[in-house]
């Protein structure tokens, strides 16, 4: 009974360290887009076009990841040509004000980055 305790211990310590040690995820385009209406308060209409926009580009980088075989440099090169193409047509679904808001949040997103934080958006402070 208890090597059967401890096997089953030591498989869940297994799975998960596996799923601890995955890496990152990117966010899928439905979570970038639901983000984003949250955040610019899109219109349906406009939360369609970025979920096209999106779905769009996570296709492109797709194969540009698969084709690049690991290499970083070459996935880099080849992604942020996608990434500009991708930003210049939200930009043209955005109003005024939502580019405004926009470009502060990609700014806000590039400086997590460069600070080792990542691309995501930070929590919600706990309500207390």
């Amino acid at each position: 009974m208890k090597k059967l305790l401890m096997v089953c211990c030591f498989v869940v310590s297994i799975v998960s360290l596996s799923k601890a040690q995955g890496g990152r995820m990117r966010r899928s385009p439905a979570e970038q887009a639901k983000e984003m209406q949250t955040q610019l308060k899109l219109t349906d209409d406009q939360t369609a076009k970025v979920l096209s926009i999106y779905t769009a580009q996570s296709t492109k980088m797709d194969s540009v990841m698969k084709a690049a075989n690991g290499d970083r440099d070459a996935m880099r090169s080849a992604m942020q040509p996608l990434r500009k193409e991708a930003n210049d047509k939200i930009l043209a679904v955005l109003t005024d004000d939502q580019k405004v808001a926009y470009k502060k949040m990609e700014e806000e997103r590039m400086s997590r980055m460069r600070n080792g934080g990542g691309g995501n958006p930070p929590p919600p402070p706990s309500q207390k």
